[in-house]
């Protein structure tokens, strides 16, 4: 029988571990424990963390409020491009255009003159037949 009022087996702790219970007691090394560790831990938060955190985020907001204000600048201008490029296409459409309406006056121009002079040479014709109906007028009232 072993001490403590427990009985064991024969043969357990016999012989293989060197002479029973007292020699496995022997053998063994006592566990020491640091009781530093069980107490609480002092978890405060630095206020400089507190003030640098703050801080990052009003930077970040800055930031992002910048980068918002470029957004806005880059698509008001992407908007003025695309005036600026339908004008350009206009105008060029309009000196094409004005060529075009250049000719098409110079024509008609030259058209006009044209009437004008034959209205010229008919003027010239009715102004001579008018000569000789008033030649003959003047006749037959003297006759």
């Amino acid at each position: 029988m072993g001490g403590g009022g427990f009985s064991y087996p024969t043969g357990v702790f016999g012989g293989a571990y060197g002479g029973g219970l007292g020699a496995l007691t022997a053998s063994m090394t006592a566990i020491q424990t640091n009781l530093s560790l069980l107490d609480p831990i002092d978890i405060t938060i630095d206020p400089n963390i507190q003030i640098v955190r703050t801080q990052e985020r009003d930077q970040i907001k800055g930031l992002n409020n910048r980068f918002a204000d470029l957004i806005d600048k880059v698509r008001s201008l992407e908007v003025q491009n695309k005036k600026l490029e339908t004008k350009w296409g206009l105008l060029q459409q309009h000196t094409t255009t004005q060529v075009n309406i250049d000719g098409m006056f110079e024509a008609y121009i030259g058209n006009v003159r044209k009437q004008l002079d034959g209205l010229g040479n008919e003027k010239g014709q009715l102004g001579g037949q008018l000569g000789n109906m008033q030649t003959m007028v003047e006749d037959f009232k003297n006759k």
